[in-house]
């Protein structure tokens, strides 16, 4: 064996890597920006053995404020923190505005956080009572599974397959026949849109025959929403179909779009007792807003009109995306 041929051809091979700054920020920045993200979302430094609902200003000299053991989440809406403590997802709920606490009597962990408040020293709160079943983990996390698998479908089955057209020289030879953009973008967005919503419904009625999820809402307004939310996606993924005619960049710059919405949509856990910046940026994401809508119908027995601002923002990024994608579009 040459070695001077073998060492060449690493050299060589080494440059191309280091010339693509695609790669190099793929393999090396990306995951950087993973681990700053979770460490930023997750490390609290305390593990908490109980989540508490806070309605109203607490007082600062409340000595159960100060329980290093208790996660205190604010709400600003009284339904929405007691529909929490009714699905369990927190342990008890103190409206120090009114003098009063709620526990669900049907929780064990909301009995021994009440034993808690009840042995620290403080104002005297009036107790009242609440009830509902725990939802199950598995019905709470379908919604996210489902709007993840439609956001890998929508964005990488159409954006990443018109690039490698660009590449390939089939949109090239498209331009050379009556077909205009506009057309051949919505073909692409009606073609994955009922192939993406066939596939959600195999996924949800398969699953749903062994483990019978909660449903509290309507098959229909489910539809309609999961609709909405993957044209919002697909009009997402056109975006990076537009111009871009490099494989490896545009795979690129769509995990760098998916994988935050995967991690800090809710997909897997609720972003609740995360840094307020970090909630805010989410609101910007689609992905949230399918999530929200459909756990809120599933699980809450929400119709269009409870999900309507969720509706609402997926409506515009839709008409957001699908115009900047038809304006920027180019065939070569």
């Amino acid at each position: 064996m040459n070695m001077r041929k073998f060492l060449a051809l690493l050299h060589a091979r080494n440059m191309e890597f280091l010339r693509d700054r695609a790669t190099l920020f793929w393999n090396l920045v990306f995951p950087l920006f993973l681990v700053f993200g979770f460490a930023f979302a997750f490390s609290g430094g305390t593990e908490y053995l109980f989540k508490a609902g806070v309605l109203g200003n607490a007082p600062k000299a409340e000595p159960f404020m100060q329980e290093e053991y208790v996660e205190f989440v604010p709400y600003d809406e009284a339904d929405k923190a007691a529909e929490k403590l009714r699905h369990h997802q927190i342990d008890l709920l103190i409206d120090f505005d009114s003098g009063t606490y709620l526990v669900n009597r049907e929780s064990p962990k909301g009995k021994a956080a009440e034993k808690l408040l009840l042995a620290s020293p403080g104002s005297p709160l009036e107790r009242r009572e609440v009830s509902g079943k725990a939802i199950r983990y598995v019905d709470w996390l379908v919604p996210g599974i489902i709007g993840m698998n439609m956001m890998f479908s929508c964005i990488f089955g159409v954006g990443w397959v018109i690039v490698r057209y660009r590449k390939n020289g089939v949109l090239k030879r498209l331009k050379a026949t009556p077909v205009r953009a506009i057309q051949f973008i919505l073909a692409q967005l009606f073609s994955r849109l009922y192939i993406v919503l066939i596939t959600a419904a195999i996924v949800y009625a398969g699953s749903n025959l062994i483990l019978d999820f909660i449903m509290l809402g309507s098959y229909l307004d489910l539809l309609l929403v999961t609709a909405l939310a993957t044209l919002c996606m697909i009009s997402f993924g056109l975006i990076f179909a537009s111009r871009l005619k490099s494989e490896e960049l545009a795979d690129g710059l769509m995990n760098l779009a998916t994988w935050p919405m995967m991690v800090f949509s809710g997909v897997f856990f609720s972003m609740e007792g995360t840094p307020q910046v970090l909630q805010w940026i989410a609101r910007a994401f689609p992905l949230t807003h399918y999530i929200e809508a459909a756990r809120a119908i599933m699980l809450d027995g929400a119709g269009l009109v409870q999900v309507a601002p969720n509706l609402m923002i997926l409506a515009l990024l839709s008409a957001l995306f699908l115009g900047i994608s038809a304006l920027s579009f180019k065939w070569e």
